[in-house]
């Protein structure tokens, strides 16, 4: 029996050079890393996140369980394809080690069994093992098929599109391609010729043996296996395969707490090459199945950055939306590597308003001891005085184009019995977000700091805020040591405390999730649960996660307005399909959006909640507050 033949050198070649790069790769990319970030790694190896590692790779890596929820069949065609493989080589190397003349056997006597050893699966246990290796390469090879039909026909796998591939990709797309198939045929030849194999070789290697040579020819098909295996190793760093084995250092790299930052590291880097082009974010990207811009989603930004070419155009021509994000079953932080790009391609800013003259300020005569201090306005060239408070509330610059729901907002306040200062009353003032999404960081750290100093000097124990956007700049980029809503946060607060109620008005009404407000705060609960106090809630299939942008994002100044208003349209359409009396969202950049395109009447949250209040009790000192049934329900049962 021979223990060696020419044919297996391209495996071999291929298998050894993977192994060898992979591991210089990593070590390199931990040599990088940040000191905290290698500790971060150390302890995560060692520790509780290995355990955590080990379950994702299982789950996400090999099962696909996060595609297998979204979409079934092309879930179960990655599965098979990472799972099937997984389990085949698992299994060829117990049976080569079981089964052959010798322990401990080389990788290629695992991979090219059959040839090395053709009577195998004649008898006893051998037949059951057969079978079950013939099993496995039929399930791999279902997944292949639908892989094929993918690549044509997508829509049989769930999915509008697929990526569009460079020449490097497509040749090992191929030799992926041949892989199982030359197996199949190679196994099938030489059980054909030797009487041998299971329920797949063995009754495909009789049917061919019988109108053909099968020794002669299963020669030159276990060097097609062979090559075919080596080709797509050797290519595996140069292409979109290299995500196989990356991905497994990002999981272990983001469970031990190491994140993607605000500059382009080793994580970062990563996480480009953990990119499996897969083209679910295309499906998800609104820009895409509504205006047919199909360049600039994050599989391509990955792809350019990887091969080191100019992604200017792509960084910033792009809603910010995050649709993407939670359907990327590698779990990339997209928007975060989006937002590094465009700080390290900003060359002349893209928000050209003079910024530093909001910061001009004067004392007015005012001593260290008073508590109040005048401010210069940019906008109205007026003054505002900072006011001692319980409560900030800063509209933002859209709920100013939307005056109804700074209305609205002052209503809730004045029944509720707030002392409030509105910090934004006559404009001037800007979370700084517009900077931060052209990338104008610097001059962001700078409004920053200037509205932080404000805020502190008011003594305000909660900063409300109607704008989403406003809301998580607030949470994230500021450092305040007080507690920051939205205003259905607010709204929901007033109501478990008994401090307000609604009339309820039967209105048939679809919720809008904001982008910035749902996939980016986590807020799904809270108008939910306002809104079934005043209002006939109906849901769409695109909520939560799946929310729509409405295509008003100010994170893409490049957008015609034409391709926003269709964005809008469409989304309007998808809301309005159960004929809804209103379309109510939480978000007034959503608001003014919907409504240029809406027949459908549009309100914000706080609009829809002001209009239905029933009755208010403000708390005062050594008196109870009322409370709504629910509230009183909730009470009685804990």
């Amino acid at each position: 029996m021979r223990d060696f033949d020419i044919f297996v050198l391209p495996f071999n070649t291929g298998l050894y050079f993977i192994l060898i790069y992979c591991v210089v790769r990593c070590v390199v990319w931990f040599r990088q890393l940040s000191r905290a970030d290698k500790l971060r790694l150390q302890r995560g190896f060692f520790g509780r996140a290995f355990g955590q590692s080990l379950k994702e790779i299982f789950m996400e890596s090999l099962i696909h369980r996060k595609i297998l929820k979204s979409k079934p069949i092309l879930g179960y065609m990655h599965m098979s394809l990472a799972f099937g493989w997984f389990l085949l080589i698992i299994f060829g190397t117990i049976e080569a080690d079981i089964f052959g003349e010798k322990h401990l056997n080389p990788p290629y006597r695992a991979i090219f069994f059959r040839f090395f050893n053709p009577d195998h699966g004649t008898t006893g246990l051998t037949r059951i093992w057969s079978f079950w290796m013939d099993l496995l390469l039929a399930f791999i090879l279902s997944g292949l098929l639908l892989a094929i039909f993918k690549r044509f026909i997508p829509g049989l796998v769930g999915m509008k599109k697929t990526t569009r591939h460079k020449p490097a990709d497509r040749i090992a797309l191929a030799a992926l391609w041949l892989i199982f198939p030359s197996r199949l045929l190679a196994e099938s030849l030489t059980c054909g010729a030797n009487g041998s194999g299971s329920f797949l070789t063995g009754t495909t290697g009789a049917w061919l043996a019988s109108f053909l040579s099968a020794d002669r020819l299963a020669y030159p098909f276990w060097w097609l296996y062979s090559l075919s295996l080596g080709t797509f190793f050797i290519l595996l760093p140069v292409t979109r395969y290299m995500h196989i084995p990356t991905e497994l250092f990002l999981i272990f790299m983001r469970n031990s707490g190491i994140t993607t930052g605000d500059k382009t590291g080793t994580f970062s880097e990563v996480q480009l090459h953990s990119c499996s082009s897969c083209g679910i974010c295309i499906d998800a990207c609104q820009m895409n199945f509504v205006t047919g811009i199909r360049y600039m989603q994050p599989v391509y930004l990955h792809r350019s950055l990887r091969n080191d070419e100019d992604i200017t155009e792509i960084a910033h021509d792009c809603l910010m939306c995050r649709r993407c994000e939670p359907a990327c079953p590698v779990g990339i932080e997209i928007s975060a590597v989006r937002m590094i790009q465009r700080r390290n391609k900003t060359g002349e800013p893209l928000v050209k308003n003079n910024w530093m003259g909001y910061f001009r300020s004067r004392n007015n005569g005012t001593s260290e001891k008073s508590d109040t201090r005048q401010v210069f306005d940019l906008k109205n060239g007026k003054e505002n005085e900072i006011r001692q408070a319980d409560i900030i509330y800063f509209a933002g610059c859209m709920t100013h184009l939307t005056p109804g729901i700074k209305e609205s907002m002052m209503k809730i306040f004045s029944v509720a019995g707030e002392k409030v200062w509105f910090m934004d009353e006559e404009g001037g003032a800007c979370c700084g977000r517009p900077l931060m999404l052209a990338g104008n960081d610097r001059e962001a750290r700078e409004l920053i700091n200037y509205n932080s100093e404000l805020i502190w000097k008011s003594g305000a124990k909660t900063l409300v805020t109607s704008c989403p956007i406003c809301y998580n700049v607030f949470r994230e980029s500021y450092y305040l040591d007080i507690e920051v809503l939205h205003h259905t946060e607010y709204l929901k607060n007033l109501i478990d405390d008994g401090r307000i109620r609604f009339n309820y008005s039967g209105k048939k009404v679809v919720y809008h999730d904001p982008c910035e407000l749902g996939r980016i705060a986590g807020i799904y609960d809270a108008p939910r649960e306002i809104l079934s106090w005043v209002a006939d809630l109906h849901e769409i299939p695109e909520r939560e996660e799946k929310g729509l942008c409405c295509g008003g994002s100010l994170g893409n100044l490049r957008l015609s307005p034409s391709k926003k208003a269709a964005i809008a349209s469409d989304a309007v359409k998808r809301l309005t399909r159960e004929e809804p009396e209103v379309i109510v969202t939480s978000c007034p950049l959503c608001k003014k959006t919907f409504s240029q395109v809406s027949e459908v009447k549009v309100s914000d949250i706080a609009e829809v909640a002001a209009g239905e209040i029933a009755a208010v009790q403000v708390r005062k000192p050594g008196r109870p507050a009322s409370v709504s049934l629910k509230v009183l329900v909730k009470q009685l049962l804990e």
